[in-house]
C-alpha cells in the first residue's frame, strides 16, 4: 500500500474552501487557554468544513499569535472563519437568537452521552468547548439547549480540549456532511 501524495487527495484550495458550503456548526472557545488547542481546533474545523470559529474571552486569536497557532493550526487559521467576542455568554445568547441549539460539550446532570446523539440536518449548532482546568463556564451551560457528554471509562475525569473538540466534530460530521 502506497500512501497518497498530496496531489492525489483533491483537496480544495483556500479560495474553494472559502467559497464552500458548511456544516451548519459553530464552535465557541470558552476562555481557552493553550494556543496550541487553538491551533488544533481550526485544523480540526477546516477538515470537518465548520461554518466558524468564536473565539472568546483569554482565548487567543490569529492575529496575535499567528506563529504559535499556526504550528498546530497549519494554516487552517486562514480558511477558516473566525472572530473574537469578549464575552462567551454574548456570544452564545446572540447565536441562540439567530436560531442555533447550543450545546455545551460538558459533564453535567443529565448530559446526553455522545454516542447516544445524532444531529438533526435541519438544525444549526453551536458547540461550546470549555476551559482546560474549568470547563464551560456555568452560566453558558444553563442557558444551553442541552450538554454532550463523551463518555470515559479511565481514571481521568476529562480529556485534552482538543481532543475533545475533534472527537465531537465528528459525530456531528456523521450527521451533518450529506448536507456538504
Amino acid at each position: 500500500m502506497k500512501k497518497l501524495e498530496i496531489e492525489e487527495m483533491g483537496r480544495m484550495d483556500c479560495e474553494q474552501f472559502r467559497n464552500s458550503r458548511k456544516m451548519p456548526l459553530v464552535i465557541v472557545l470558552d476562555n481557552v487557554r493553550s494556543i496550541y488547542n487553538i491551533g488544533s481546533v481550526f485544523r480540526t474545523a477546516d477538515a470537518f468544513r465548520i461554518s466558524e470559529i468564536i473565539l472568546c474571552g483569554i482565548t487567543a486569536t490569529p492575529d496575535n499569535c499567528n506563529v504559535e497557532i499556526h504550528k498546530t493550526a497549519l494554516g487552517a487559521e486562514e480558511t477558516v472563519k473566525w472572530k473574537y467576542c469578549s464575552s462567551t455568554l454574548d456570544a452564545v445568547i446572540s447565536l441562540k437568537s439567530d436560531g442555533y441549539k447550543i450545546v455545551s460539550l460538558e459533564q453535567v446532570h443529565e448530559s446526553i452521552k455522545l454516542d447516544d446523539f445524532t444531529a438533526e440536518s435541519d438544525k444549526k449548532y453551536c458547540l461550546v468547548l470549555g476551559n482546560e482546568v474549568h470547563g464551560v463556564d456555568q452560566s453558558v451551560v444553563d442557558i444551553s439547549d442541552f450538554s454532550l457528554e463523551i463518555p470515559q471509562y479511565g481514571t481521568k475525569h476529562s480529556l485534552n480540549v482538543s481532543v475533545s473538540a475533534g472527537i465531537a466534530m465528528w459525530e456531528f460530521a456523521k450527521s451533518l456532511s450529506k448536507l456538504l
